[in-house]
């Protein structure tokens, strides 16, 4: 089961609007990064753009979405023109492979940011902004794991009170998928659907909570 935020046919787009959005961001309107993403993140454009609707993830350019984010921050700033960078620059990078790693793993913007803020993926553009993309996604994942220490299966299955021993009882899931699981040696987002179901009824919640989201 590999559960991706929307549709792979907008991934491309998506990639490319969002490393406009930075690009925008950072030199017409010379934000902050990390500013301007804690202004993205509480608008209702993150939302629409993480769960992939068309008209933010194909429909908008990087341009517009900048200013719909200002609008709705309640900002009053100049309308400036729009403008796409030939060039470019770790500031595109860092969006650009921030909307592959959140389309790639279905996590929220808001829990990625958490842990790991714009300002250190800028810092990984000299090392990673050459490789294949999936070695970002790889040092993503460490970065998220380090900081996020217990997965969710861990966390309802000791509110439960139940050992990995007896969940793998109840759940006829093997309690070395069980431990894989929750030492991250295997993601439980790329599991198989069954799988998941079979603990997420042993667990008495919906599959859904399961997953790192």
């Amino acid at each position: 089961m590999v559960i991706h935020a929307y549709s792979e046919e907008y991934l491309y787009s998506a990639q490319r609007i969002m490393g406009d959005m930075f690009d925008y961001a950072s030199d017409s309107y010379e934000m902050d990064l990390d500013v301007f993403f804690g202004m993205f993140l509480v608008s209702d454009v993150a939302y629409q753009f993480q769960t992939g609707n068309p008209g933010y993830v194909a429909g908008k350019t990087g341009c517009e979405l900048v200013k719909e984010v200002i609008r709705q921050s309640g900002l009053s700033l100049p309308e400036l023109p729009e403008e796409m960078y030939l060039d470019k620059s770790p500031e595109y990078w860092a969006g650009w492979a921030l909307a592959f790693y959140q389309w790639y793993t279905g996590k929220s913007f808001q829990r990625i940011h958490k842990a790991v803020s714009i300002d250190e993926i800028l810092k990984m553009y000299p090392a990673f902004h050459e490789m294949d993309i999936m070695q970002f996604a790889d040092a993503m994942d460490e970065r998220l794991a380090g900081f996020y220490t217990e997965t969710n299966l861990e966390r309802l299955r000791n509110y439960a009170g139940l050992s990995q021993s007896e969940l793998a009882r109840i759940s006829n899931v093997p309690v070395k998928q069980i431990r894989l699981l929750e030492q991250r040696q295997r993601n439980i987002n790329h599991t198989r659907a069954i799988t998941v179901m079979m603990l997420g009824r042993a667990l008495g919640c919906r599959y859904e909570d399961l997953l790192e989201i």
